[in-house]
């Protein structure tokens, strides 16, 4: 159940991110709720995995699944750049993310 509530997080982190975008582009009601609904669901989900995680993997793991996420997000429909350098990056925290998964 620790594992659902920490992927909850990070998708709910994920539209915190995108109404982030969102509303740094334009100042809209839509993009002020994604924003700070993403965020705050994500924050009240993360506490609920803490229930049944350690808090350092379950928030070590959040943290990489949204980033990655955000980033991927960002390369496929923002246009940032998809340089050799920031996909290895993304691989390297992907294979974290799995391997403290695995250990734990």
């Amino acid at each position: 159940m620790g594992w659902l509530y920490v992927f909850l997080a990070a998708i709910l982190e994920l539209v915190g991110v995108i109404g982030l975008n969102g509303f740094s582009q334009k100042k809209s009601v839509k993009n002020f709720i994604l924003f700070f609904g993403g965020f705050g669901g994500a924050f009240v989900s993360l506490y609920q995995a803490f229930n049944y995680l350690p808090v350092s993997i379950a928030y070590a793991v959040w943290i990489g699944i949204g980033t990655a996420a955000a980033v991927i997000v960002n390369m496929v429909f923002y246009g940032e750049s998809k340089s050799f350098g920031r996909i290895v990056s993304l691989v390297v925290i992907i294979i974290g993310v799995v391997g403290l998964k695995a250990v734990s």
